[in-house]
């Protein structure tokens, strides 16, 4: 091979290695542009997943509080000089709130009814996301909140049919008509019913789910009996009776 040929061999292999590494610097900035936008698209995705739908910011309307409210800002049922308040933190989507309610519910009826405890009920909307975009956590609570503004007679049956009908976690729960139903059933006027479609609680529930969690309630059912975490078994009759009983006692 010449001279001439050697030096023009020499500057085509230059050449194709000084192409490969552009290539090569094209396909890594092309890497890291692609890793880019899928850290921002996670970013996104995780930072809608912590705020959830029922942030405030994400509530439609202007916050309204329900009337008849306690000052603590629970939904109250019973006699207000009951010597024991049973608070329950609860998702009306919430299994484990249905699981409680039927383990406790016809001895929590039984106390009221004796004029021993008196319940605060607190509704909150944390499983939204689990009811496929349908926030029937949210559409139950409000519903609740409108019952305890216009019809405070009804609340707690109305409490009873949402948990003797309780749909399942991950589906999309009632619908608004079924949740009409339901409240009709517990003895509350249609003048009360028509206005659940309306939304008014809404931003309430979203603040009232907030407020919960920053307190130091961790899921639900948190139940308290006279402002203490109840940690008997939530999920058994005969625990919680006991505990209310010797509050009851030892309030006398």
């Amino acid at each position: 091979m010449s001279k001439e040929a050697r030096i023009k061999a020499r500057e085509l292999r230059l050449a194709q290695v000084a192409a490969a590494r552009r290539r090569k610097r094209v396909r890594l900035a092309g890497g890291v542009v692609i890793v880019g936008l899928l850290v921002a698209i996670i970013g996104v995705v995780v930072n809608a997943a912590s705020n959830g739908d029922s942030s405030p910011s994400s509530a439609s309307g202007q916050l309204v509080t329900p009337a008849n409210l306690t000052d603590a800002g629970a939904i109250p049922v019973g006699q207000a000089t009951a010597p024991v308040t049973l608070e329950i933190y609860l998702d009306y989507m919430c299994p484990a709130c249905g699981k409680f309610e039927q383990a406790n519910s016809g001895e929590i009826d039984r106390l009221i009814e004796a004029g021993t405890v008196k319940v605060q009920l607190r509704p909150i909307s944390f499983l939204d996301r689990t009811s496929m975009g349908s926030k029937y956590s949210t559409r139950a609570a409000n519903a609740m909140a409108t019952v305890a503004d216009r019809a405070p007679e009804s609340v707690w049956a109305f409490n009873t049919e949402l948990f003797n009908h309780q749909p399942e976690e991950g589906t999309r729960g009632l619908s608004d008509d079924q949740i009409a139903d339901l409240a009709r059933k517990a003895g509350v006027g249609g003048d009360v019913v028509d206005v659940f479609t309306r939304r008014t609680f809404e931003r309430w529930v979203a603040t009232s789910t907030e407020a919960a969690f920053k307190s130091g309630v961790q899921g639900t059912p948190t139940i308290k009996i006279n402002g203490t975490v109840f940690e008997g078994n939530v999920y058994a009759s005969g625990p919680l009776t006991q505990a209310i009983e010797a509050a009851a006692g030892g309030a006398e």
